[in-house]
């Protein structure tokens, strides 16, 4: 009798350790798992503004939704390399508004408009090259640099296209393929990000990029090529800006000296942020990116159905990016102090 009462009280004391320990092992996977808390808030909302509205869930309302966070995705991908090994970029909205022109010119003059796309990607490159050169040989910050080049590029655009929007060339199922089609820009977005996460995780440029931003000494140090690494992820953030720009005019139909701009850079560095990458730099995902821009687009567009002002939502973008840094700044510090 005595040996199954002292079985019995040891496993309610087992089980009541295993509560806390649960729980404790949850918070540790949110926290250090951000991907999967933000995930979460994905889901909840949804639920919220389902439950809140039936349109919530209709085709016209995820088309929507796919067309805002498709743009926000893709350059969130580039600016995630270049956050983790400790730097960004500004410009790159205007190289969104910059490369479709380049495209256009290049069509008008006689070229395939393939061979328009090139050229505007090529442009957006040479744009990133002149960031990473004047960055990481001249000293000059990125926060700098690239607002300079913001203003350059803006304009270069303004005067180029003398401030009128164009049409864009149309080409039939090339235009689809590009943008145009309902869902062909979420599926470009979707596929760049998963290549992106494998570059970032599974690949020696990646794990290269993350030792630059958590040690830029101790990276170089053990042969890793710094400037190359930053030079580098400078030229894929500007091309993912330039593409997304190619993509958006075609989607829409027209070409827009003032489109993209330091609006759609700010919510890509948002969208990064609340998934999870650090402006300390070493630490980031794509995937949490991506998840940080879907988050922002189903909070802008549940509350445009709502009828929600405009200004709450920038209420909570702020508060969002606020507890997204003291998150990574704690995170931050308590793998350092592991490390000791």
């Amino acid at each position: 009798m005595d040996n199954k009462v002292l079985t019995t009280a040891k496993a309610a004391s087992e089980k009541a350790q295993g509560r806390p320990r649960f729980w404790s092992t949850l918070a540790s996977l949110l926290l250090r798992r951000r991907e999967v808390s933000v995930f979460i808030v994905a889901l909840v909302l949804i639920v919220y503004f389902q439950s809140s509205n039936q349109a919530f869930f209709s085709q016209p309302n995820l088309r929507t939704i796919s067309q805002i966070v498709a743009p926000w995705a893709i350059i969130a991908a580039g600016e995630v390399m270049l956050l983790i090994c400790g730097e960004i970029d500004l410009s790159v909205g205007n190289v969104f508004a910059l490369a479709p022109f380049v495209m256009f010119f290049t069509y008008q003059a006689g070229l395939p408009l393939w061979a328009g796309i090139i050229c505007g990607l090529l442009v957006s490159a040479i744009v990133g090259l002149f960031n990473g050169l004047v960055t990481v040989l001249l000293k000059i910050p990125s926060f700098i640099t690239t607002l300079g080049t913001l203003f350059l590029l803006n304009g270069l655009t303004l005067v180029t296209s003398q401030g009128f929007p164009r049409l864009t060339p149309d080409e039939g199922a090339f235009n689809q393929v590009f943008g145009n089609g309902p869902y062909a820009e979420i599926l470009w977005a979707l596929a760049i990000v998963l290549l992106m996460q494998i570059i970032l995780s599974y690949t020696r440029w990646g794990l290269h990029t993350i030792a630059t931003g958590g040690n830029l000494l101790g990276a170089s140090e053990t042969g890793i090529n710094v400037n190359r690494i930053k030079i580098g992820n400078f030229i894929v953030c500007s091309v993912f800006g330039g593409f997304v720009g190619i993509l958006e005019a075609f989607r829409i139909t027209s070409i827009d000296p003032l489109a993209g701009g330091t609006g759609v850079m700010f919510m890509a560095v948002a969208g990064a942020v609340i998934g999870g990458t650090s402006l300390m730099g070493g630490l980031g995902t794509i995937v949490g990116a991506f998840l940080g821009t879907l988050v922002l687009a189903i909070l802008q567009e549940g509350f445009t159905l709502l009828g929600v002002s405009a200004f709450t939502f920038d209420l909570i973008l702020g508060g969002a990016i606020l507890i997204a840094m003291i998150l990574n700044v704690r995170l931050q510090l308590l793998r350092e102090a592991g490390r000791q």
